[in-house]
């Protein structure tokens, strides 16, 4: 009679753990290279190649029609020294950034409070508050925007100050609000941050005679530090790229008197209306290095005020 041992479960998968460890380091290197092929195939394609030919092209002279001719600084030249509107619209830009990125994360935080005490429909208004950031960025919403400030629009019918978009001193304020009214996606994550706060540092701020505003000041902000530094660096970088309201409000124009020229506007301006391709490349990577000095900045600064509870010091 013939016995037939039978292996354990246990030892099977020890004995395949054991072969797979056995594989190959290059078949290991290969199989993570094909689940990465889609990312690094459209990223070299979509991002790094554009990228690319754009720097190419910032020292060329290039009309969309005629082959790109080289011109060296030219370019970068002519942007810095003879070109007045476009240090206004790198003032405008500015501006608009002072204006409307303190004025977002402020009110997204003073709804993010107001929704962390709600006892009931806080996932009704959490959306409702929300559904601005997914609209907001859509040229339709813009007319809608254009239209309530514009002659005779809801602004001006209840105050009477007349059309904003039509006045110097008041267009790019109307831009900025409507930048502002899209403050559901920092409200959001400003609401998942006073979530993780601890209750007992409340409670014993409290014992310790802390009123409402001394609790804010000196739990609610540090602890929230990380949180709103990731606002600020998010909205700072999209304050800087804003198209869409400002084409909107001045009808692709700028006016009035270039009060809404914002740069990525007056870079449009540039290169698809001037057929100033190459002079538009040169814009392009002058914003792209700004925004990476002010992130820098930003993560400088960061240093003394931003809050980490597992440092234990600001």
């Amino acid at each position: 009679m013939t016995t037939t041992t039978a292996i354990p479960t246990r030892d099977k998968r020890a004995s395949t753990a054991t072969t797979a460890k056995r594989r190959p380091k290059s078949e290991r290197e290969g199989a993570a290279w094909v689940f990465l092929s889609p990312w690094v195939l459209g990223a070299s394609v979509l991002t790094l190649l554009p990228m690319a030919v754009s720097l190419y092209l910032s020292f060329t002279d290039y009309n969309l029609f005629d082959p790109p001719h080289w011109v060296g600084l030219r370019n970068y030249t002519q942007m810095f020294t003879e070109d007045p509107r476009y240090w206004r619209s790198v003032l405008t830009t500015v501006t608009y950034v002072v204006i409307a990125v303190p004025l977002q994360l402020a009110l997204a935080l003073v709804v993010a409070l107001a929704l962390k005490s709600m006892k009931r429909g806080k996932a009704f208004y959490r959306s409702a508050f929300y559904a601005p950031s997914l609209l907001g960025a859509s040229m339709s919403i813009a007319l809608v925007w254009r239209a309530v400030f514009n002659d005779g629009g809801t602004v001006d019918n209840l105050f009477g100050t007349g059309g904003w978009v039509n006045r110097p001193g008041w267009a790019l304020l109307s831009v900025a609000l409507l930048t502002v009214w899209q403050f559901g996606a920092p409200m959001v994550i400003f609401l998942a941050g006073l979530q993780q706060i601890p209750a007992e540092l409340y409670e014993a701020a409290a014992v310790d005679g802390a009123g409402r505003w001394r609790q804010f000041l000196s739990v609610t902000v540090p602890m929230l530090s990380p949180v709103l530094f990731f606002n600020l660096v998010l909205q700072t970088i999209q304050a800087f790229q804003v198209f869409t309201p400002a084409f909107a409000v001045s009808a692709g124009k700028g006016g009035p008197a270039d009060s809404t020229l914002v740069y990525t506007m007056y870079l449009y301006d540039r290169g698809f209306v001037a057929s100033h391709m190459g002079y538009a490349s040169a814009m392009a990577w002058v914003l792209l290095l700004v925004i990476g000095v002010v992130t820098a900045v930003l993560f400088r600064t960061s240093r003394s005020w931003v809050f980490y509870a597992s440092e234990g010091e600001r």
